[in-house]
């Protein structure tokens, strides 16, 4: 391997950066979806027994963009649509390549102070626009089945210390039982973290939805100081969010913990137009959300916030003697890894590049442009299943094997990606608008192909 020198290392750099400039200034122009043809070639040429020498870097980089760039789904883009996935911001894309280049293990004040301090401001912004309560810890973890994880963490500590067990020295065996109250359309993200946690997928009370997917609170059991209520804050598939004021209320008065799923709706909080939709979810004790859905940072990137600092410190604290523990807040002390990547930097450069104002007006027109779709299907005669208070547009173009027949062509046009699901007993093609990208132009190019594409196969 050649010496590393200032102008070699300068010279990859600038090629990655042109490479990957090149690609984002092209995303508009290609399929959303690959083609099959191309993910073939990628397996292909990127494969084969790994070499016994060395190889030129600048030779790894062009290889790898030649046959791995094709491949990629165009997330980063304007048209796509699945899984609540944002597209990351040039800021924060600029922000992550400066923050590779720092390589900062985000563990400790002393492994790190700018790391360090820019969590720190971010948890402040954050705190204000999410409207969580100004004491409240947090961290900074790989997505939401991490966030929910640390949040239920906490969760566990507090529950348990209430009745006189330490859950971090004792473990759960033998312990008090911990009753846990989700809704029947809890994401399946929270009963993954259940199950990481301790409590199970199966050992929970399913409480009853209505029309929306929101949590009935008139279905509630009786809570105690030993139970644990996870609510949503914009279900995966409606956007609608659980009646927080009512549970809160009751969990508040029962001395119960109530956690919230809030990966994207959260940020409702954000947009004065929206908030209402997120009121009373602040008088939770824990949160969870996703900075690479609505911020529109690179991944990966959830946050955890808890109400109770002592909770979500003492469930998440590792100690050694050879790391040092200052004055400060440590970073590691609030999440469960100890080394991890610096995830402060583009969340402080996603906050501090849009600004309150940027930051609400961004969520209020991924808004706009899903009532857009929903307004277009349904002039086109095709059933919208949801009321759409959020991002999310649920549709169905028939039966199941006609709704199936029109997500598969869709995404074989290859002019936008939409996903299927399964809401209340219908199958239905979901619409997820989370990206700065999306334009008013992309919309109706988009919204044309689906019409096109589900006109075609009715014909």
């Amino acid at each position: 391997m050649a010496e590393r020198t200032v102008e070699s290392t300068t010279a990859l750099l600038q090629l990655a950066a042109a490479r990957a400039a090149r690609y984002l200034e092209s995303i508009d122009a290609r399929s959303v979806a690959p083609l099959p043809a191309d993910v073939a070639l990628a397996r292909a040429e990127l494969g084969g027994p790994l070499a016994d020498a060395p190889s030129d870097p600048a030779q790894v980089i062009d290889h790898l963009d030649t046959f791995g760039s094709p491949a990629t789904m165009g997330s980063a883009g304007g048209r796509f649509f699945g899984f609540v996935i944002g597209g990351a911001m040039p800021a924060t894309v600029a922000s992550s390549w400066l923050g590779a280049a720092w390589d900062q293990n985000a563990s400790l004040m002393a492994t790190t102070p700018i790391a360090t301090i820019l969590e720190d401001i971010s948890l402040g912004w954050l705190l204000d626009v999410l409207g969580l309560p100004a004491e409240s810890a947090g961290g900074f973890v790989t997505g939401a089945t991490m966030a929910n994880f640390s949040g239920l963490a906490a969760a566990r500590h507090k529950l348990l210390a209430y009745a006189g067990w330490d859950v971090e020295r004792e473990g759960l065996f033998g312990a008090p039982p911990i009753r846990v109250v989700v809704g029947e359309e809890a994401h399946s993200t929270l009963f993954g973290a259940l199950s990481l946690v301790g409590f199970g997928r199966d050992r929970v009370v399913r409480v009853p939805v209505d029309a929306q997917g929101r949590m009935r609170a008139d279905q509630l059991p009786a809570l105690d100081a030993r139970t644990l209520v996870c609510i949503q804050a914009g279900n995966v598939n409606s956007g609608a969010f659980d009646p927080a004021p009512e549970i809160c209320a009751r969990a508040r008065e029962a001395g119960a913990w109530v956690h919230v799923d809030g990966a994207f709706g959260l940020w409702a909080n954000a947009s004065p137009a929206l908030a209402d939709l997120a009121r009373g979810f602040g008088d939770a004790d824990s949160w969870a959300t996703d900075a690479h859905k609505w911020l529109n940072v690179p991944y990966d990137s959830g946050l955890v916030f808890c109400r109770h600092a002592d909770a979500l410190r003492a469930a998440m604290t590792v100690s050694a003697a050879y790391l040092p523990v200052g004055s400060l807040r440590e970073p590691s002390h609030y999440v469960p890894e100890l080394s991890r990547r610096a995830r402060g930097i583009d969340i402080w450069t996603a906050l501090r590049t849009l600004g309150r104002a940027g930051l609400a007006e961004m969520i209020e027109r991924c808004c706009r442009h899903a009532r857009r779709f929903a307004e277009g299907l349904r002039e086109s005669g095709y059933e919208v299943l949801n009321d759409v208070v959020l991002n999310q547009v649920l549709v169905s173009f028939g039966d199941a094997e006609a709704t199936r027949r029109v997500i598969e062509g869709l995404q074989a046009d290859g002019t936008c990606w939409c996903g299927g699901t399964e809401w209340q007993g219908k199958t239905a093609m979901r619409i997820s608008v989370s990206s700065w990208a999306t334009t008013d132009e992309d919309v109706e190019k988009s919204l044309a192909a689906m019409q096109r594409v589900a006109a075609a196969l009715r014909g």
